[in-house]
């Protein structure tokens, strides 16, 4: 999970913040050396560090501030809204000619930074915005780049232009416009080559694909996991090529992080786009507010609702009935296959918890808490179940229980073991549903065993 271990340990510091009454300048001091040493191990440029230690501390040691009610409180405000500073503080977007003029972006990268992928992903965001993007295959050294694309591009229903690997990137790239003209094609992806580093082809190659035609915006991929490197990358990318801004790729790997905070404040280029996952719906526009309140440990629940309006398909009337049978205690077996369906399509439980703030959980628990294998077991008992027995639990005798236990492949304890725990959370359900109040809290009187934890899924 990105930024896994800068989370914990900033999470530490703001803990020992809040259990104090009052600060003092030492105490501030203290805790932003803790702070410091988090950034420098996140890959932080230690310039970046320095500067904002210093507008953090600039600010926290004041009358207002260490005189507050809730001066701790005060200082995490002042760390988060010096962070999404750092990070650029408003959202950049993809910019588009006017009217039917044709957008050209050019996507840069070096090879391995997920160049390809990232380019398909953002056909996909154009996609959502009504246009009509045509990808370019301008990658003709790496072997299969252009089948890649060819089959991401088929994935995301966009046209994918190529020529082959005899032609040369800037010839691709202006028959490509001319394609886009005939086809009412108004946004062009082009997908350059990558090369292991930087190196004087590589940029010659780039300069003469913009001298040969207009292009409108070129970004740049980097891979968050390389940390520092990314930041050195983009700067001379910049100073060579010029870009306008930067997609950062893998951000759901091991990154320490370092890259989102430094590459804003290094290059002056803001981050349009981060990759958050394999699958190439998993993209999403960079907002530095969020990214910060994530890094913070404070949830994304904006990005949540988003990724809830996008993903699930369920139709109002659907939605206002299975929440009358919830509040009934009538949840049956196919209203959970549903509920795992649409937690799936949203990046599963783990993505889900991940951006709930308040939860009281490190980073590094959430995983823990969380057995896939066994949601997966779960699922494959109801999936057992005839569309009678989930409909109506009740019919689930020993006999029927032995052969669902057999097709789902588990013991008869495991789908004992479920039934009653759902059988549990029905009632549960129809005593929140009949008061209007939830005891304890999000997840906390449900009953536990789905999960490695207390999460009962």
């Amino acid at each position: 999970m990105a930024f896994e271990s800068l989370t914990d340990k900033l999470q530490n510091v703001f803990k020992t913040l809040r259990g104090k009454g009052r600060l003092t300048e030492a105490d501030v001091k203290t805790a932003l050396r803790e702070v410091k040493m988090a950034l420098l191990e996140a890959d932080v440029n230690f310039k970046v560090v320095k500067q904002f230690v210093n507008a953090v501390e600039t600010r926290a040691v004041g009358q207002d501030v260490m005189n507050g009610l809730n001066p701790g409180q005060m200082v995490i405000k002042i760390v988060n809204e010096e962070m999404i500073s750092l990070m650029g503080s408003e959202t950049t977007e993809l910019t588009f000619q006017p009217g039917k003029a044709i957008t050209v972006v050019m996507m840069a990268g070096l090879q391995g930074a997920g160049k390809t992928t990232a380019t398909a992903k953002l056909a996909g965001q154009v996609k959502k915005k009504g246009k009509k993007p045509l990808l370019v295959a301008c990658d003709i050294y790496r072997p299969a780049a252009i089948e890649q694309l060819q089959i991401n591009g088929k994935k995301q229903e966009v046209d994918v232009f190529e020529l082959g690997c005899e032609q040369k990137p800037a010839y691709i790239a202006a028959e490509a416009l001319k394609y886009a003209e005939k086809n009412g094609h108004n946004v062009v992806i082009i997908d350059t080559a990558g090369r292991l580093h930087i190196d004087e082809d590589m940029m010659q190659e780039l300069m003469d694909l913009k001298e040969q035609i207009t292009v409108h915006q070129t970004l740049l991929v980097v891979d968050a996991m390389t940390g520092q490197d990314a930041v050195n990358v983009a700067k001379q990318f910049d100073e060579k090529i010029g870009i306008d801004g930067v997609v950062l790729s893998k951000l759901d790997g091991d990154s320490r992080g370092g890259a989102a905070l430094s590459i804003k404040a290094v290059t002056g280029k803001p981050i349009l786009y981060v990759s958050t996952g394999e699958k190439l719906t998993d993209m999403e526009p960079f907002y530095p507010d969020r990214m910060a309140n994530r890094i913070l440990g404070m949830g994304d629940v904006l990005s949540l609702i988003e990724k809830a309006q996008e993903s699930i398909d369920i139709d109002e009337q659907t939605s206002r009935e299975m929440a009358g049978r919830m509040k009934k205690g009538k949840f049956d077996f196919n209203d959970y296959l549903e509920s795992m369906k649409q937690m799936k399509k949203m990046g599963g439980l783990t993505s889900i918890l991940g951006m709930l703030p308040g939860m009281g959980i490190k980073a590094s628990d959430i995983e823990g808490m969380v057995d896939d294998k066994q949601l997966r077991r779960m699922e494959a008992v109801v999936l057992s179940m005839t569309k009678e027995e989930r409909a109506n639990p009740k019919l689930l005798n020993p006999q029927r229980k032995h052969r669902i236990a057999k097709g789902a492949g588990v013991d008869i304890a495991v789908v004992n073991r479920f039934i009653k725990q759902f059988e549990q959370m029905q009632k549960m359900m129809k005593q929140f549903g009949g008061s209007g109040k939830r005891r304890g809290g999000m997840f906390g009187s449900m009953p536990g065993g789905f999960g490695k934890g207390r999460f009962p899924f």
